[in-house]
């Protein structure tokens, strides 16, 4: 499990979760099991715990107790798979967003800058849309959209022109392709950063991750019982503005509504009064914790 993925904050997540031996637990981004393994230390006989994760290779560590449950599903199918499995309601939800070690790790996957690969992306590798077709088939306003929004590219709108124009030469097959398409447009010095970007966009875009995030919170709000504990553990600013509105909020834009007696009406309290981040000491041991910000909420 280590090789495949190190969890962040482990010790902070299954505090925050608060596990009762009893409950019912769900760890929506089961990846190598981390997470799920520490929270089945915490469960007694009458617990249980259903995970997700939409990526066949994950199916490889899955736990063996009749306590357990993994659902080969995206985690935006939260309250049907719940329901299916009789689960409803559950006392805590964990989250771990973004890729695993493992899949940048697996050079094919296409998600790493550091491997030439084919253009793939692919979270749920039977999906139909990858980086490839986006690169080759998007428009130029559909590219501009994607890299400004998702990669929060300052030249956003040159990129899809370059790339455009580029392809009419011939497909952009692989990573090394869109990066020789692109290169004299990243800015020297910032190239990994700017790489970093371009595919965080692509893989934004494929995956439909943020879509997939909004789904699952609203959804988190209609499994969890009163006082069950949510646990959000994003790595960019995108993913943790979504989190951090809708704890506040109970929606994803403007202001907090009220009812007919003026009370906040929203699904979740803040346990933290800010994002939690990870220590020096775990940040020097793995660089994957220095983006982490961990966000807790109450269900109301």
């Amino acid at each position: 499990m280590s090789n495949y993925h190190t969890p962040v904050m482990l010790a902070e997540c299954i505090e925050a979760l608060e596990i009762k031996p009893d409950g019912t637990y769900v760890d929506v981004t089961f990846g190598g099991g981390g997470h799920s393994r520490e929270i089945m230390k915490h469960l007694g006989d009458n617990g249980c715990l259903l995970a997700f994760d939409q990526d066949a290779d994950a199916q490889q560590n899955a736990i063996d107790d009749e306590r357990f449950t993994l659902i080969d599903q995206n985690f935006r199918y939260l309250k049907n798979f719940c329901r299916l499995h009789n689960a409803i309601p559950v006392d805590g939800i964990l989250a771990d967003l973004g890729v695993s070690s493992y899949q940048f790790d697996q050079a094919e996957r296409g998600f790493s800058i550091r491997f030439d690969a084919e253009l793939d992306m692919r979270m749920n590798q039977s999906a139909e849309l990858s980086a490839k077709e986006v690169v080759n088939n998007y428009s130029e306003a559909e590219l501009h959209r994607i890299f400004g929004m998702y990669g929060e590219i300052q030249n956003a709108k040159s990129l899809a022109k370059t790339i455009v124009t580029a392809r009419l030469n011939g497909p952009i097959i692989t990573v090394a392709d869109l990066k020789n398409t692109i290169s004299n447009l990243i800015p020297r010095g910032k190239e990994n950063k700017y790489l970093a970007q371009v595919f965080q966009a692509l893989r934004i875009e494929v995956n439909q991750e943020l879509e997939a995030l909004k789904d699952f919170l609203i959804q988190s709000a209609e499994v969890l019982a009163t006082g069950g504990r949510l646990v959000v553990m994003s790595y960019h600013s995108l993913e943790d503005r979504l989190v951090k509105n809708f704890i506040a909020k109970g929606k994803f834009s403007g202001e907090v509504e009220k009812d007919f007696y003026g009370n906040d009406n929203k699904p979740y309290n803040a346990v933290s009064r800010g994002a939690i981040t990870a220590d020096s000491e775990e940040i020097t041991n793995n660089n994957r914790a220095r983006s982490a910000k961990l966000r807790i909420a109450v269900k109301r």
